[in-house]
């Protein structure tokens, strides 16, 4: 029988006030309060020879596990599994872990040896740091840090997972399309962006990358699902977006969006410079010079 750990955020939105059934004898479990007992956390279920890590919670206590996890095991990965307990649970929907999934019905797959998916996460590294400073699976500028913005406040109206994708992607468009010159929206984000032997220093009106082959509500922004990094940039301000929109979110990909400034990359890394925010996996951070990279191959146990 495999040894496991359960990471149980109890802030998480499925999980507040919801309580906890009893957990298997020999599955430990740790419940952080805060970053620092989570790294504790961590190292104590290395120590114990865990071998399966269960993270119960959305896309940032994923996030926060996976920063942190390597240190704690001394630079190896167990294997992962994902309870999708949150507002947010990308990366549950992309590796096909059903919302309801139970710690037992984990476990069961794990014994019984079905069959796992695999994912690369990415790792976002700072200028002078010899290590990634986050780890995570979705990375946005410009444009998706204010529609992350507009989204946490569509989770206080109640809205959460495909409902809170879609309103914020309506109020997004609404908010670009009629904004002025001017509008912040359309003004874009300063950087420089360099991608293989491409680099631009110029205004982008949105900047993502992630390494999840499947969307929220079947979009496709970086055309079929694949593999690795993948980049989409946007020129600002955007053009044509009433009629690019809709080709990018299918996958589409037709020569006038390249010449109208929507370009898609695929990429083991790439270098971006700027002094906004940076959103990852929901939660913003400061930009600076950074390099975003493909990061390990993980195992993810699902049910």
């Amino acid at each position: 029988m495999i040894r496991a750990g359960l990471i149980w955020n109890q802030h998480s939105h499925r999980n507040r006030g919801a309580g906890r059934a009893p957990l298997p004898e020999d599955v430990l479990d740790i419940v952080p309060e805060e970053p620092s007992h989570l790294a504790a956390g961590l190292r104590r279920l290395a120590g114990e020879g865990v071998e399966l890590v269960v993270i119960d919670g959305g896309d940032g206590t994923v996030r926060e596990v996976l920063t942190r996890l390597p240190e704690a095991f001394e630079g190896r990965w167990p294997r992962l599994a994902v309870l999708p307990n949150g507002k947010t649970n990308a990366l549950a929907l992309d590796i096909e872990t059903p919302l309801g999934t139970t710690l037992e019905e984990i476990l069961a797959a794990c014994q019984a040896g079905k069959p796992t998916k695999r994912r690369q996460c990415l790792e976002v590294m700072r200028a002078g740091q010899s290590e990634p400073e986050r780890r995570g699976f979705l990375f946005g500028v410009g444009a998706f840090v204010r529609a992350t913005k507009l989204a946490q406040k569509n989770h206080g109206r109640g809205f959460i997972d495909d409902a809170a994708v879609g309103v914020t992607m309506a109020g997004g468009l609404v908010r670009t399309v009629l904004g002025g010159a001017g509008d912040r929206w359309r003004r874009g984000e300063m950087a420089r962006l360099a991608i293989g032997a491409t680099s631009e220093e110029r205004r982008w009106f949105m900047v993502m990358a992630s390494t999840f082959k499947r969307f929220p509500l079947g979009l496709k922004p970086y055309g079929e699902p694949r593999e690795g990094l993948k980049v989409l940039s946007v020129e600002a301000p955007p053009r044509r977006l009433l009629r690019a929109l809709p080709r990018i979110i299918r996958g589409e990909d037709t020569a006038w969006l390249e010449a109208s400034g929507y370009h898609r990359h695929d990429a083991d890394s790439f270098d971006i410079s700027f002094e906004g925010d940076f959103v990852l996996d929901g939660e913003p951070y400061k930009g600076g010079d950074l390099t975003v990279r493909q990061g390990p191959s993980l195992e993810f146990v699902i049910p």
